[in-house]
């Protein structure tokens, strides 16, 4: 495939989010709650540290990332993402557990608008949010 032909890539199970094969991955599975909005929970460990005893936020934005796209293929919604924001409130800490969640939040066509925000599993903190805007694909699979 190549950037902005429109075809969708092909699903070969190794994700690093959520790819089954792939086992360095994290492996996450994914809850579409009623109202609409995608659910996973995230325990990073010790070897997702950026600094010491501090999650890296790269491994951050890339869940945020991940939760987000999900939630449009669980719509019907084939997309990539071609713009992502980040906003880190806290650090992340390895053992911890962390909730993300994703909506929709504009719908023009090709492009489609998502946010997500990630909270303390324990707390309910809030600790980093982010935005895409995702490009929708063909559905057919491309090479």
């Amino acid at each position: 495939m190549t950037q902005g032909d429109g075809a969708m890539p092909e699903d070969d199970g190794m994700c690093f989010c959520c790819g089954p094969k792939n086992p360095i991955g994290f492996k996450l599975e994914f809850e579409m709650t009623l109202d609409r909005r995608m659910h996973t929970l995230w325990t990073p460990r010790e070897e997702h540290h950026g600094f010491k005893n501090i999650v890296h936020g790269g491994l951050v934005a890339t869940v945020l990332d991940e939760v987000m796209i999900r939630l449009l293929y669980a719509l019907g919604i084939h997309a990539v993402t071609a713009e992502l924001h980040t906003r880190l409130l806290r650090p992340l800490r390895a053992g911890k557990s962390y909730r993300f969640e994703s909506r929709v939040v504009e719908d023009k066509g090709r492009l489609i608008t998502a946010e997500a925000e990630a909270f303390d599993a324990e707390t309910g903190e809030k600790v980093a949010s982010g935005s895409a805007k995702c490009a929708r694909v063909r559905e057919e699979f491309g090479t």
